[in-house]
């Protein structure tokens, strides 16, 4: 099959996580909107009256199928293309998982926009630097700590042990991001979290990854996307 994904041509966003699914499983797909008329065929296809249309990008059309929600649409994919189990019960705590991965990007997100998404971040620079300075105070642990444990307790590299998952590559990006908007942050908290850092690097090192990362198809962080690099929150 190949699949189509819908996505904003010039941010990874939302959409990476399922780039970086799709990438790591040697998936035949396109990355619609980053050529010809894909922003304005997305457009279409969440305006549509009729079927179940999306209410955001991403979205990824599987045949007849049009999934959205990335959690939703690594569900789906997972067990098809080798990075979820297919029994119900390990494939459901990958997902699960994926749900906690979300709700962490939605509070990176809040960072630099934690009054609302429709102003600018000139307009909420003071409550932007109270909303990170409390999510490296007492998010950031938990979260990653959270995962650090898991990963432990897995007998790692990865969440599952040995084989790897679609929750595993939303975690090296949760890392490369971070990196990215924080990186003072990150170096002093790094030492916090070995088993985190570890996966990230071993994710890094898989072929189609690696691959991936050096190819245009990968789109550079950027101050549009999630993961917004301002100094004076990073202090």
């Amino acid at each position: 099959m190949r699949y189509e994904l819908y996505y904003w041509p010039t941010i990874q966003g939302r959409g990476e996580y399922v780039r970086l699914a799709l990438e790591e499983a040697g998936a035949d797909y396109i990355d619609v909107a980053r050529s010809g008329n894909g922003v304005g065929k997305m457009m279409k296809m969440m305006e549509a009256a009729k079927g179940a249309p999306p209410f955001a990008p991403p979205f990824l059309k599987a045949g007849k199928l049009v999934i959205g929600q990335t959690a939703n649409i690594l569900l789906y994919l997972g067990p098809r293309v080798g990075l979820a189990p297919k029994a119900e019960a390990p494939r459901l705590w990958v997902h699960q998982l994926q749900l906690t991965i979300a709700d962490l990007v939605d509070e990176i997100h809040d960072t630099h926009h934690p009054l609302g998404t429709s102003l600018y971040y000139e307009d909420q620079r003071p409550a932007a630097k109270r909303r990170a300075r409390e999510f490296w105070h007492a998010r950031v642990p938990k979260f990653l700590g959270y995962f650090e444990r898991l990963i432990g307790a897995s007998g790692g590299p990865y969440l599952n042990g040995r084989r790897v998952c679609y929750a595993d590559l939303s975690l090296f990006q949760i890392i490369e991001g971070l990196r990215y908007a924080f990186p003072n942050h990150m170096k002093r908290f790094e030492r916090k979290v070995p088993n985190l850092i570890a996966l990230h690097d071993k994710v890094a090192l898989r072929p189609n990854i690696k691959a991936y990362l050096a190819s245009e198809r990968r789109i550079p962080f950027n101050d549009d996307g999630i993961f917004r690099h301002y100094p004076v929150l990073d202090r």
